[in-house]
């Protein structure tokens, strides 16, 4: 029997119990389709932090180095002052892994829980590739005089031509693979960004035109990116674009899908170890009430098993999902849905 060792990392807050739903759903569709997972707990987060006033222990890369996939809960604690956990947990795994793609599908299930009028969920199915390893999220800059009237503060953006590329690269490919419109769009900032965007829409021509004579390429600034993405989102199949736009762009995807509680994310390495989350935060004020929305780490380990290359049991699991939402859910958000956390994965995981 076919066997994927799975690093899990619950995490903070709500973390924990909607990973356990994920895993829950994702057992199910392995027993019927014939592969088996394996689970490896990992305890970084918050209260390890608290603990031990260590983040990431130095052997921690290392250790998920050897997994393909890594399925994590939330991070974020509310006694950990913001920017230490994020940074030293998902920033650093995702640029020490080199998971340079961050993949976004923004689908809508169910009409009712979109707040856009009159779209359908034919109108919102796109995709964001969002670069996940350059950009503003290096860290270059500094600070000059730091604390005095005379501060300056520089942040910035670093894109290199191989980062750009791959990123790139990564989005034509997915683009002809989903074999939906087959149009990529490029979502930037030429005619303020002048040196960044001049290399991206550079490189985005000249790949398209050279390898991928059969996607067609398309360019908007991001300000308009926002602004159709509520007027006309059926224009959209794949979007590709830098790592700040694409962490903006895809929280307002997030909403016209439904929210947070439905919304899943992969960080992607092609050749390594990639990481798959649910994009809203811990919900600490949730913690332990079993109210929680498992829907999104539930979509997130049905994207892991896509990556993986099980397809079929990928599909199920989205067949299932679709179900449960349309047909046995009130509400998308926390303590609305009519069910607690562990029925809605009791539900999906019966359905598939």
């Amino acid at each position: 029997m076919k066997s994927y060792n799975v690093a899990v990392i619950g995490g903070d807050g709500t973390g924990p119990e909607v990973v356990r739903e994920a895993q829950k759903v994702l057992d199910a569709a392995a027993a019927k389709h014939g592969f088996k997972l394996e689970y490896t707990e990992f305890d970084f987060g918050g209260d390890r932090y608290l603990r031990t006033n260590e983040v990431l222990p130095d052997s921690a890369v290392d250790e998920l180095r050897k997994f393909p996939a890594i399925l994590l809960g939330a991070i974020g604690h509310p006694d950990v002052r913001p920017g230490i956990l994020e940074k030293g947990i998902l920033l650093r795994l995702r640029f020490e892994l080199e998971q340079y793609i961050n993949l976004r599908p923004v689908k809508l299930y169910d009409d009712r829980f979109c707040p856009l009028k009159n779209k359908k969920p034919e109108d919102i199915d796109f995709v964001v590739v969002r670069e996940n390893n350059e950009g503003l999220y290096t860290g270059a800059g500094g600070f000059v005089f730091k604390g005095t009237p005379h501060e300056v503060a520089v942040q910035e953006s670093v894109n290199t031509r191989r980062g750009v590329e791959r990123c790139l690269r990564f989005a034509f490919e997915y683009t002809r693979k989903r074999k939906k419109e087959n149009t990529l769009t490029l979502s930037g900032k030429t005619n303020v960004l002048t040196y960044a965007f001049d290399l991206w829409e550079r490189a985005f021509h000249e790949i398209g035109q050279a390898e991928y004579p059969d996607i067609k390429r398309e360019y908007a600034h991001v300000d308009a990116t926002t602004m159709w993405f509520i007027k006309n989102p059926e224009w959209y199949d794949v979007i590709v674009t830098d790592n700040m736009f694409g962490d903006i762009i895809t929280d307002l995807g997030a909403m016209i899908q439904g929210g947070m509680g439905i919304a899943a994310g992969g960080n992607i390495n092609p050749n390594g170890t990639s990481m798959f989350e649910p994009i809203g935060g811990s919900a600490p004020k949730y913690t332990g009430k079993n109210v929680i929305n498992p829907l999104a780490a539930i979509c997130s380990g049905q994207m892991m098993l896509e990556i993986l290359g099980e397809n079929q049991a990928a599909n199920d699991i989205e067949q299932a999902v679709i179900k449960v939402v349309r047909e046995r859910i009130k509400e998308l958000g926390a303590g609305k849905m009519g069910h607690s956390t562990s029925e809605v994965g009791d539900m999906v995981a019966e359905l598939v």
